[in-house]
């Protein structure tokens, strides 16, 4: 958010799809593993820190990663000492460059994707059985994009586009909007209930539209559309949990995708999400969902890859199905809470599919019920599993319904009784972050 003129934008911290990740070469070895060096798509997170001092920062990039270089040197691993040594010559790059502040942080960038670096990466991908090649690292820029919104409460609600899965958590408030007798309690069954029918049907359609709109027609006018939330909402039945995946036809206007298939594969969990939010003097405001540690270490780089492209699919005809240049439609998916115009909550949330419904709960429970960061952040939650799962494709668990160990006592039996299947967790669910 800059408060110069009161706009929001997003920088795309997601990398594409290298050239050599095609369909057939993965279709050939049987899926897309999820981890090793074959699962790294482009590392962006540099870029997307450049750009974003370039665009609103003050600081020097050597003064914004000072901290982290001081970690590295307190560190004796032999990765912790090769990054240090990258972060330097980032820093060299930076200092020795000709020009103004813009151009010397672009000597960063240039350095690491155009330079040195993007040729220790290329050559250690080809000695590891990696798909990364220079050319891969040369083409990458950080892309501004428009967020998405929706009104809620008499706030806006801002995601970033359909490359995340974001823009479910917007289909679902409109859901929510829709129905008269709703009004949120985290702890009532009635509440939770038409909570999780409505993220059913919005995360039915994220798993059946959802990708790269670089790649594929995302038909995010007609999700959107008051016409389209008319045709949906009667699919949420107040008495009895739903067992099927439920995608709508949004191009023809009818409320069921007819003929709707899909193919489970080996799936498995991700554990390597964190969050950030921040907010200055000057009334700027950054929310991210940093991820993607579970790679390779390229070699003497110490850059440690990332592994998204399991979140791709292989399913012919898919919008998520992977080809070159593409992103992956991915998990992260920070949130920015606006009223009047500024500014007044962000989340960000670790947790994979979780992500969402756990920044649904806190966006819910902080403007319907009026509590605060801290003790939303805290509450006991509660998530379903019926969704096709976004690493390598899971099957999912109709109706599930999981609860936290706390929740469960007060809700379990009367949601059981509407035809939820019950999953207690042993501990919370996501981990949240609000501000």
């Amino acid at each position: 958010y800059d408060p110069a003129v009161k706009k929001v934008e997003v920088l795309a911290g997601q990398g594409a799809a290298p050239r050599l990740a095609t369909r057939a070469y993965f279709a050939e070895r049987g899926g897309i593993p999820g981890r090793g060096a074959e699962a790294a798509a482009v590392p962006a997170v540099l870029d997307a820190c450049v750009t974003l001092l370039a665009r609103y920062g003050t600081r020097s990039f050597a003064e914004s990663a000072a901290p982290t270089m001081q970690l590295l040197e307190a560190g004796d691993g032999e990765w912790q000492q090769n990054l240090l040594k990258t972060f330097k010559a980032l820093c060299a790059a930076e200092s020795g460059a000709r020009g103004g502040r813009a151009e010397r942080l672009s000597a960063v960038s240039d350095l690491f994707y155009r330079g040195s670096i993007a040729t220790q990466i290329d050559s250690w991908s080809r000695k590891n059985g990696a798909l990364l090649r220079y050319e891969d690292l040369a083409a990458h820029r950080t892309r501004i994009e428009q967020p998405l919104a929706a009104d809620f409460l008499g706030h806006t609600i801002y995601k970033c586009g359909p490359w995340t899965q974001g823009p479910y958590l917007l289909q679902t408030l409109q859901l929510l909007e829709a129905i008269e007798e709703f009004d949120y309690r985290q702890t009532d069954p009635v509440s939770i209930h038409y909570v999780v029918e409505a993220m059913k049907l919005a995360l039915a359609d994220r798993d059946a539209y959802y990708a790269d709109p670089l790649y594929a027609t995302v038909p995010l006018r007609e999700l959107f559309s008051s016409a389209y939330v008319a045709l949906r909402r009667p699919l949420i039945d107040p008495e009895q949990a739903s067992r099927e995946l439920q995608p709508g036809d949004p191009g023809d206007m009818r409320p069921l995708l007819a003929g709707y298939r899909w193919d489970a594969a080996a799936g498995g969990p991700v554990h390597d999400t964190t969050n950030c939010i921040v907010a200055d003097k000057e009334g700027q405001v950054v929310v991210a969902t940093p991820s993607g540690w579970a790679g390779e270490l390229a070699g003497e780089t110490g850059v440690r890859l990332g592994s998204r492209l399991q979140s791709f699919n292989l399913w012919p005809n898919h919008p998520n199905c992977i080809a070159p240049g593409k992103r992956p439609r991915i998990t992260l998916t920070p949130t920015l809470i606006m009223r009047d115009r500024v500014p007044v909550a962000g989340i960000s949330v670790a947790g994979g599919d979780w992500q969402d419904q756990v920044a649904l709960q806190l966006l819910l429970t902080h403007l319907v019920e009026g509590i605060g960061p801290r003790e939303a952040t805290a509450a006991a939650r509660y998530g379903t599993r019926h969704l096709i799962g976004s690493f390598r494709q899971p099957a999912p668990q109709l109706a599930n319904l999981t609860l936290d160990p706390r929740l469960a006592p007060k809700v379990a039996e009367s949601l059981a009784a509407r035809g939820h299947v019950i999953e207690v967790t042993g501990g919370p669910i996501g981990a949240p972050c609000m501000l």
